[in-house]
């Protein structure tokens, strides 16, 4: 979601759009928020990032896609890691919330209904198989520590549920 905080030169996007995140390769780092800027001086594109989580380690792996990406499109680059403001989820574009659902990832809820569901085993995640409230949580962790695992118990499915971060 584009907010207010970013300043992305708009001949950038279709390159940076281009470049996936590494642990969830259907997602853009564009579709994921985490280019909060990426502008051209000096015919150098200077472009900053914000990681997921502090101390994401696909963030070095981002950063190197990124210098290959604008460097086949002629251009020199530099990065820089940007902790403040903190990423959160709202940052994901609708785009990218579809594309982590067609993935078998439930996109994230709002802070509350997350806390609800992840402390309070309320069923409000949609199963990413069978379109089911009817889930229930496995794990607090899924394949990485930003997912939980979770299962319906209507298909039977495992699948993961991407937290809510604020």
């Amino acid at each position: 979601m584009v907010t207010e905080k970013q300043n992305i030169n708009q001949s950038l996007i279709p390159i940076l759009e281009k470049v996936s995140d590494p642990e969830i390769p259907v997602l853009s780092i564009m579709d994921m928020g985490v280019v909060r800027s990426a502008v051209i001086e000096n015919n150098k594109v200077k472009v900053q990032i914000t990681p997921t989580y502090s101390g994401c380690p696909a963030m070095d792996v981002i950063g190197d896609d990124i210098k290959a990406a604008l460097k086949t499109a002629g251009y020199d680059s530099e990065i820089e890691l940007i902790l403040a403001p903190a990423w959160t989820t709202d940052w994901i574009t609708p785009r990218g919330r579809k594309a982590l659902e067609d993935y078998g990832i439930a996109a994230p809820l709002n802070a509350e209904a997350d806390k609800d569901v992840l402390l309070n085993g309320k069923r409000l995640v949609k199963c990413t198989n069978c379109g089911s409230t009817n889930t229930r949580l496995v794990s607090q962790f899924g394949s990485t520590a930003c997912k939980a695992q979770f299962q319906c118990d209507d298909c039977q499915e495992p699948f993961d549920y991407f937290k809510c971060l604020k």
